[in-house]
């Protein structure tokens, strides 16, 4: 059964409904909900199944999705072990048509009111090129190269200056999973302002060229991590045979947080 609402964050309506799993709330409704939502500030996350099975050993990954204002179910895996354990539905939300739906907002489009994280210099150009295409022009200022953070606590005096400087509504992270959660949560505790914070990882670089691209059609019949390992399977397939780690920990716990390892 769904939980309870979480604590209100601006926008939130008190029928807005989450399903607890493994201890995180997870928003189950549509991409134009979940805008409304964190459109006025807020930290929203999109974790995936390869990350998520570290969520009983790695306690920063663990304490950025705790922290989070919302938490879409991106992973189709655990939506579908969600579905045989508990016999219910819950609605999955993936983070390329979260990020379809949250271009259309006119107030990201809006030069100058987003800033753009981004994971390298050729996914940069790749991705302002696309963004470039679909009317979306990004001034320099407001392209931040994420530097390689590693594990542990995140710090960036940097992109917090600018961030303060400039002040955009929105703030959208595009590295990689398991950091942009962290990421995410160093800026809401950190900032002088409380920006909209989208943690959409990968998503663009599916539809800008710079991973493979994934038809609507394939996103909704929950077939992205098919398309990824085609495309490189030495780098996707062993990140997703790792992941099926995530089974044994839902088996286990259901709606319970796991315990945390040494």
């Amino acid at each position: 059964m769904p939980t309870a609402p979480k604590a209100e964050v601006a926008g939130e309506s008190s029928a807005t409904s989450y399903h607890r799993i493994l201890g995180i709330d997870f928003f189950d409704g549509s991409a134009a909900e979940a805008i409304a939502i964190v459109r006025n500030g807020g930290l929203l996350v999109v974790p995936a199944a390869p990350a998520l099975k570290d969520l009983h050993r790695d306690p920063d990954y663990r304490e950025s999705l705790l922290n989070a204002d919302l938490v879409i179910t991106d992973s189709a895996f655990m939506v579908l072990i969600w579905q045989c354990l508990q016999r219910n539905s819950i609605q999955r939300l993936s983070g390329l048509e979260y990020l379809r739906e949250l271009l259309l907002e006119p107030c990201v489009r809006e030069s100058g009111n987003t800033m753009w994280i981004m994971a390298s210099p050729a996914s940069a150009k790749c991705n302002l090129d696309w963004l470039e295409h679909e009317g979306i022009s990004v001034p320099e200022e407001n392209i931040y190269m994420a530097p390689m953070y590693g594990n542990g606590a995140i710090s960036d005096p940097q992109l917090l200056e600018r961030l303060n400087r400039l002040q955009p509504q929105h703030v959208i992270v595009t590295v990689g999973g398991g950091t942009q959660e962290r990421l995410g949560l160093y800026l809401k505790r950190n900032l002088a302002y409380r920006p909209a914070i989208h943690c959409i990882g990968a998503a663009i670089a599916f539809l800008s060229g710079d991973q493979v691209y994934i038809p609507v059609w394939a996103d909704k019949f929950y077939l992205g991590w098919f398309f990824r390992s085609i495309s490189d399977p030495r780098r996707f397939v062993p990140r997703y045979w790792a992941a099926r780690e995530l089974l044994s920990l839902m088996v286990r716990y259901r709606s319970r947080l796991p315990e945390l390892k040494a």
